[in-house]
């Protein structure tokens, strides 16, 4: 039975800026159950106060403190472990770690960095990851879909930045277990009773299954065809979109 909520957010809810179909009117009826739910999102190029604004324009009921990123795992993990990133980020999330930044970084912080992912850049972060530094991820996401098509992501350069170190990056975004426990905890749930709704079949439904939690992945985002045979079991529920998702919720909720 169903105890707690999951939701990435773009792909799910929105596109771009615009809501999918039926979205704001099933997230309505969803928090009407009284069930708790977090909205997780591997999104680096926004902090999540923008993330928070962007989905008040849309009109969907959500509060800012209900909101936990990529970025926010990552500054965590970085602060725990007294390190000084130098920041292949986009530039909207620099200010975030600003207090972090030293000018002898030991650290390489990467997340979705758009046109930052310069060779000059890249390059910098592999010197200083050549010399013996941690690299830190956000997410390793492959692609991602925007309003003129799929665009690579994070997850390309991270693994490009791996094979040229031979450093294994610690993702502090979805799928790992670490950031899914987090994000548990803070709904006050066992993983057993969480069900987490994803158009990733990787990092949002395997990386769930995989956590111990329930996966759904709708067919909406950048969800393509032949993504349900690589699920990690066969019993997970794949359904045409988050209203359908939502009515698999409130028949199975507690």
């Amino acid at each position: 039975m169903i105890n707690g909520v999951l939701l990435d957010l773009s792909g799910v809810l929105y596109q771009d800026k615009e809501a999918i179909a039926g979205s704001t009117e099933a997230l309505q009826r969803l928090r009407a159950t009284g069930l708790p739910v977090l909205y997780v999102t591997n999104t680096t190029r926004q902090p999540r106060h923008q993330i928070w604004q962007q989905l008040q324009d849309m009109r969907f009921p959500v509060e800012e403190r209900d909101i936990f990123t990529a970025p926010m795992a990552a500054y965590a993990w970085l602060k725990a472990h007294d390190l000084h990133p130098y920041l292949l980020v986009h530039p909207a999330l620099k200010p975030d770690f600003v207090d972090l930044v030293d000018t002898r970084p030991n650290a390489v912080l990467i997340g979705d960095a758009a046109s930052d992912f310069s060779y000059e850049h890249l390059n910098e972060a592999f010197r200083i990851l050549i010399d013996g530094a941690p690299l830190i991820a956000m997410g390793k996401n492959r692609y991602f879909m925007e309003q003129d098509g799929l665009s690579l992501d994070s997850g390309t350069f991270v693994s490009a930045l791996e094979y040229a170190t031979g450093v294994e990056a610690v993702i502090t975004g979805k799928p790992a277990a670490e950031f899914y426990a987090a994000a548990v905890e803070a709904i006050h749930c066992s993983p057993e009773a969480v069900v987490m709704v994803g158009d990733d079949v990787d990092t949002d439904v395997n990386g769930a299954v995989q956590a111990g939690l329930t996966g759904i992945l709708v067919q909406t985002g950048k969800y393509r065809e032949g993504d349900r045979n690589r699920l990690v079991t066969d019993d997970i529920p794949v359904v045409k979109d988050f209203v359908a998702a939502v009515d698999w919720i409130i028949v199975h909720r507690n």
